[in-house]
């Protein structure tokens, strides 16, 4: 046997880093939801909601602004060419709109404005943290 690691039979090198990236990816969406829900509490909303789900769509944080409800997307990204906020696609916002729909099928009479949000969280290397809110990111005439 030689001097390394021992990868099991059927398993690669590739594999292993892929996942620990995937990992790392799914740690920092956990910690980019959270600095926002934090962010979001200290500007005077109410969290209603975290990681909601209807079948395969998903709202990362449904939130009270007085008497606003709104649905957040919460993008987490290290520091880069492309700004978090201008990563949410047309595809999302669709899938954002029909869990919306979902939401308030499901909680009927909880609001009657609503709104879509855009958190976007930077994380540096150094450990600081950037929390960007954009209240009314995008309507449903968008897509």
């Amino acid at each position: 046997m030689t001097c390394g690691s021992y990868i099991q039979p059927g398993r690669s090198r590739i594999t292993n880093r892929a996942q620990r990236q995937a990992r790392r990816r799914v740690r920092a969406g956990r910690r980019g939801e959270a600095l926002a829900a934090e962010h979001l509490r200290r500007a005077g909303l109410r969290i209603l909601d975290r990681n909601w789900r209807s079948g395969r769509y998903e709202i990362d944080l449904v939130a009270r602004d007085g008497g606003i409800v709104a649905f957040v997307e919460v993008k987490t990204r290290a520091p880069g060419p492309q700004h978090p906020l201008d990563s949410v696609s047309l595809r999302q916002m669709r899938r954002l709109r029909r869990a919306a729909a979902a939401w308030i099928h499901a909680h009927p009479g909880v609001g009657r404005e609503f709104r879509f949000d855009v958190v976007g969280v930077e994380l540096h290397q150094e450990g600081s943290v950037r929390v960007h809110h954009v209240a009314d990111a995008f309507t449903g005439d968008d897509a």
